[in-house]
C-alpha cells in the first residue's frame, strides 16, 4: 500500500523535472534569403539594449551566442553579413496537478464493485513558475531585413548558483541556434 502512495509522487516529480529542464524551440525564416553567404556577424546594440533583462544576463546570452556561432565557423566583424539581436518575454505559468484517482466518499464504478465507498486521495497541487521566451533575430546587414528568428521557451530556474544560471542560458541559446541556419531544400541537378 505504501508503494501505491509513492507512485503519484514519483510521477509528479518526474513531470516537474522534465518541464523545468526542457526548452521548446520554434524558428522561422525568409525562404528568399541565401544563408550560404552569411559568414560574419555583429550584435545589433539598439535591439539588445531594449531587451528587458539584467545587463548581466544580456552578457551571458551574448557570450553564449558568440561561443555557439564561433563553433560553427562564423566570425565577429565590424562589417558583418548579419546582425544578431535578442529580446525576451516572460509570463507566470500556473500548473495544477490533480492527484485524485476517483477515490473518496460517494458513488463510483469499477467492474467488480459498484456503490458508495470511502477511499483516499491527495487533492490538487498547484505550482507556479516564471516561463521565459528568448528570441534570437538574424538580420541581413545590407538589406536591414529580418531573415531568421528563433525562439526558445522554458523556465530559467531562480537559482543562487551563477554556474547553473550560465549553464541554463547556454542550453537555451544552443537549443535555439540548432535551427540556424535553416535546412533549406537542396537543388537537384
Amino acid at each position: 500500500m505504501k508503494n501505491l502512495k509513492l507512485i503519484p509522487l514519483v510521477a509528479l516529480t518526474l513531470v516537474l523535472l522534465a518541464s523545468c529542464s526542457s526548452v521548446r524551440v520554434v524558428s522561422d525564416y525568409d525562404k528568399q534569403a541565401n544563408f550560404n553567404t552569411y559568414k560574419s556577424y555583429a550584435f545589433y546594440k539598439t535591439g539588445i539594449d531594449k531587451a528587458q533583462i539584467s545587463d548581466l544576463d544580456k552578457k551571458r546570452i551574448l557570450r553564449a551566442i558568440e561561443a555557439e556561432l564561433g563553433s560553427r565557423g562564423f566570425v565577429k566583424s565590424d562589417t558583418p553579413d548579419v546582425l544578431i539581436s535578442i529580446f525576451t518575454k516572460e509570463r507566470e505559468r500556473v500548473d495544477v496537478y490533480n492527484n485524485n484517482f476517483g477515490w473518496g466518499y460517494g458513488g463510483f464504478y469499477n467492474p467488480w464493485v459498484w456503490g458508495p465507498g470511502w477511499g483516499w486521495g491527495w487533492g490538487n497541487n498547484v505550482s507556479t513558475s516564471t516561463e521565459g521566451s528568448l528570441y534570437i533575430d538574424v538580420i541581413d546587414a545590407n538589406k536591414k531585413e529580418l531573415v531568421w528568428q528563433g525562439r526558445g521557451v522554458g523556465t530559467l530556474n531562480n537559482t543562487k548558483s551563477i554556474e547553473k544560471k550560465e549553464q541554463r542560458i547556454q542550453e537555451f541559446v544552443s537549443q535555439i541556434l540548432k535551427e540556424y541556419p535553416p535546412q533549406t531544400a537542396v537543388a537537384v541537378n
